[in-house]
C-alpha cells in the first residue's frame, strides 16, 4: 500500500510508499484520503509520519510529471495540482492532533516544506539532509508556505537556506532546534514513539490551540488566490 496506516496505542503512524515520495496529484490526493482515515476512523490522539524508502523521506515536487504538464500549458492540471498541494500543507497544520513528521531520509524542496507544517519534526542523523533548492531550480515559495516555514526555522538560519540552497545536516537542525531529535535511522522510530505516546491530548483542544497558533500561515494560504502556475512565476 503506498499509504500505510498503523496504530499504536493513541498514536496513528502513517508510511509514505511511493518511492521518493514526489508530489504529483496522485500522491498528495492519497495523502489526504490516509489523513482522512486516521481523522474519522482511528481514536489517535497523534499522527506520525514517516517514509518508506531507504534513502529519501520525500524529494519535493514531481517536476517528471509536472513539467510535461506545464509544457503542454495546462493551466487546468497545473491549478489543480498547486491548490491540493496548499490544501495537504493546510490540513497538517490544522490536523485535530498532534503531528510528527520522522524524516527518514532527505527531505528537499517540497518535502522539506511539508516537514515544516507539522508540529515537530524528528530527523535521522546517520543520513539525509533537509533542504530548499528552490533558488536553483527556479520555483519561488508561495506566501503560504514561506510563513510556514517561518514558524519552524529561526529566520537568520531560513535566510541561508532559501537563498543559498545550502543542505542541511540533521546535527544542524538540532543545533539550531529546527528539529526536536535525530537518531540513527535504528533508533529513529524507537524515539519518535517514546514521544509521540506522551503526547497524549484531547483532539478539540489541541484543534483550537492550533487554529489559533497557526492563523498566520492559514491566511497566508487563503489569500493567496493567484496560484504560482497562473500568475506566470513558476521558472522551471
Amino acid at each position: 500500500m503506498p499509504f500505510e496506516i498503523k496504530l499504536e496505542d493513541k498514536v496513528a503512524i502513517i508510511t509514505m510508499d511511493e518511492g521518493e515520495n514526489r508530489l504529483n496529484l496522485d500522491f498528495l490526493t492519497k495523502f489526504m484520503d490516509a489523513l482522512d482515515h486516521v481523522e474519522k476512523q482511528t481514536d489517535a490522539n497523534v499522527l506520525v509520519v514517516r517514509g518508506a524508502h531507504e534513502k529519501i523521506y520525500s524529494n519535493g515536487i514531481d517536476l517528471e510529471w509536472l513539467v510535461p504538464i506545464l509544457q503542454k500549458k495546462d493551466q487546468v492540471t497545473a491549478k489543480k495540482f498547486i491548490e491540493t498541494m496548499m490544501a495537504l500543507f493546510r490540513r497538517i497544520a490544522l490536523y485535530p492532533m498532534i503531528t510528527i513528521a520522522a524524516i527518514t531520509g532527505h527531505a528537499f524542496a517540497g518535502g522539506a516544506i511539508m516537514c515544516c507544517y507539522f508540529d515537530f519534526r524528528f530527523m535521522r542523523q546517520d543520513r539525509g539532509f533537509l533542504c530548499f533548492p528552490e533558488v536553483d531550480l527556479g520555483i519561488p515559495f508561495l506566501p503560504g508556505m514561506m510563513t510556514a516555514m517561518k514558524k519552524a526555522i529561526p529566520r537568520y538560519k531560513l535566510d541561508e537556506m532559501v537563498l543559498t540552497g545550502k543542505r542541511i545536516t540533521a546535527q544542524e537542525c538540532l543545533e539550531h532546534q529546527i528539529i526536536t531529535g535525530a537518531s540513527h535511522i535504528d533508533q529513529l522510530m524507537n524515539d519518535v514513539m517514546e514521544f509521540a505516546k506522551l503526547q497524549n491530548k484531547r483532539r478539540p483542544v489541541v484543534e483550537l490551540i492550533k487554529a489559533e497558533m497557526n492563523k498566520e500561515i492559514i491566511q497566508a494560504i487563503d489569500v493567496d488566490d493567484k496560484p504560482i502556475i497562473e500568475s506566470g512565476r513558476f521558472y522551471v
